[in-house]
């Protein structure tokens, strides 16, 4: 089975992923990592000390929740 590899964000995933960010830095939180998984094709961001975003290629976003 061939996995398909995705190359760069859909257009709303990377509007999504700028108003995501700006919600983010208006909260005065440092923004430490933004990946692009070519594989699954999500946008992950990592801000403050532990908030984990995901933003999927249809321009919806959701926290990471591990608890």
């Amino acid at each position: 089975m061939e996995e398909t590899t995705i190359f760069n964000p859909t257009a709303v995933q990377a509007l999504t992923c700028l108003r995501v960010c700006q919600m983010v830095s208006n909260s005065f939180l440092d923004i430490h990592l933004i990946r692009f998984n070519e594989i699954k094709g999500y946008v992950y961001i990592l801000a403050g000390d532990e908030m984990e975003i995901l933003i999927f290629p249809e321009g919806n976003w959701r926290f990471i929740d591990e608890t």
